[in-house]
């Protein structure tokens, strides 16, 4: 029997997606807003906020990257009426990568030092880093069991326990952040950098909680641990090498653009943490059409929908350049109202005022790399993706980065080899996909 694809179907998964993936910039935006407003070394703490928050963004999306590949296994079994086949697979997913997060804290706690000098951080900024990553790696094996969790409902075609899930930990990082950082008078001393730390910990421990409690009570698939192996694990880690490969190299762009941002002076990072926290932002508000797209062409390549799957891919493109026009004006109305709500230092701001146009011209772009993104993992060919992220990054990217650097355009640099590497991104993907599905809609 044929699915239907409307616009309230996407929305019902996409919107609730849209909230849930708004979370993660949420933390860091947080923190990036309120450690920008103390009252002591402000311009250092939020500096030095930007250059972990931008290591521990590459740790989440290089081992969080299970979510989508058991979103994918999921709805492909779903959409074939093979669920059974793979209900023990999702607590093994989650044994083996919250293994690997533990060995990652051990591996880079002792040389935090090390890794952000890196990032060029230096003198008060690397200090405030080293503080900073310290308390904050902590919080990053729940964070990954709270993303692989997210990726079997998105696989059972349910968004909203994720939205509600995120919901409650961004409030409760907001609230705790005001509490931790500024203090209390009279009841908490103010912890100023180290406050923003603890309150993300304690966020991501919640949502964990959460969403193991919603898994057993509201789902059939169970968080025990069973051996052997489901046969899917080996597809499991297949996909999972192939996106930890991406992802690295989409780090590698991140790497470079903090590193070169660092290097030009410290209110060169501040102004691109700001601009690169708000362009995160708007890639999790795409995050939600590409969930709506990897939920469903999961679902619909396992039914063998093929015809319907390619309108899914056309719908989704008008949806996304849609949602990316209306970023980009939406952020060209509160263009100067938003870089004040991070920082006063005039410095800052005019660094930041200087660039922000190029992240606000991207918006269309990310939204249709985005969607497509989500809908490749969906179907599973992780192993393309990763080659157009590695073309993308070292033949794009880079080179751009560089010769722009070379002529010494700064923060221009970085975002125009950003927009070039967007560009990248999400052409490949559109041509790629066309040239799968219509040979076998023919066909059909």
């Amino acid at each position: 029997m044929s699915t239907s694809i409307t616009f309230k179907k996407i929305n019902k998964l996409a919107i609730p997606a849209l909230i849930a993936g708004i979370a993660e910039p949420v933390l860091s935006i947080t923190d990036t807003a309120i450690v920008g407003n103390i009252e002591v070394n402000a311009t250092e703490s939020l500096a030095a906020v930007g250059i972990v928050g931008a290591f521990i963004s590459m740790l989440i999306w290089v081992f969080g990257q299970t979510r989508s590949a058991i979103s994918s296994i999921v709805s492909q079994h779903l959409g074939a009426n093979k669920l059974d086949a793979v209900k023990n697979l999702p607590a093994q997913a989650i044994f083996v990568i919250t293994s690997i997060s533990i060995l990652i804290i051990l591996g880079t706690f002792p040389f935090a030092s090390a890794i952000f000098k890196l990032y060029n951080a230096s003198d008060l900024i690397l200090d405030y880093s080293v503080t900073y990553y310290k308390i904050r790696v902590f919080g990053f094996p729940f964070t990954l069991f709270t993303m692989a969790v997210f990726g079997v409902f998105r696989g059972l075609q349910n968004t909203t326990y994720p939205m509600i899930i995120a919901l409650i930990g961004a409030l409760l990082n907001i609230v705790l952040d005001i509490i931790l950082v500024y203090g209390i008078e009279g009841y908490i001393s103010p912890l100023n950098i180290e406050g923003a730390a603890y309150a993300s910990i304690i966020a991501q421990i919640v949502m964990a909680i959460l969403s193991a409690i919603l898994l057993i009570r509201k789902t059939e698939i169970p968080l025990k641990i069973t051996f052997p192996f489901n046969k899917e694990i080996k597809r499991f880690l297949i996909m999972i090498a192939n996106l930890f490969i991406r992802t690295i190299s989409l780090n590698v762009a991140l790497y470079f653009a903090s590193a070169f941002a660092t290097s030009y002076g410290k209110q060169y990072i501040a102004a691109y943490t700001i601009a690169i926290n708000i362009w995160f932002l708007g890639a999790f508000v795409i995050d939600g059409y590409a969930s709506a797209g990897n939920i469903l062409s999961g679902k619909l390549l396992g039914s063998k929908q093929y015809d319907v799957l390619l309108k899914l891919g056309n719908k989704l493109i008008k949806y996304g350049i849609i949602i990316g026009v209306f970023m980009m004006l939406f952020g060209s109305l509160i263009y100067y109202p938003i870089g004040k709500l991070f920082t006063k230092d005039p410095e800052v701001l005019k660094a930041f005022y200087a660039v922000f146009w190029v992240v606000l011209i991207m918006q269309p772009l990310c939204a249709l790399a985005f969607i497509y993104d989500g809908i490749f993992k969906g179907l599973g060919k992780m192993k393309f993706l990763r080659n157009v992220l590695l073309f993308s990054t070292f033949i794009v990217f880079v080179p751009v980065l560089f010769i722009l650097d070379y002529f010494d355009y700064k923060l221009y640099a970085i975002f125009a080899a950003f927009t070039f590497w967007i560009a990248a991104r999400g052409i490949p993907l559109i041509v790629k996909f066309r040239k799968m599905f219509i040979p076998l809609i023919q066909k059909m």
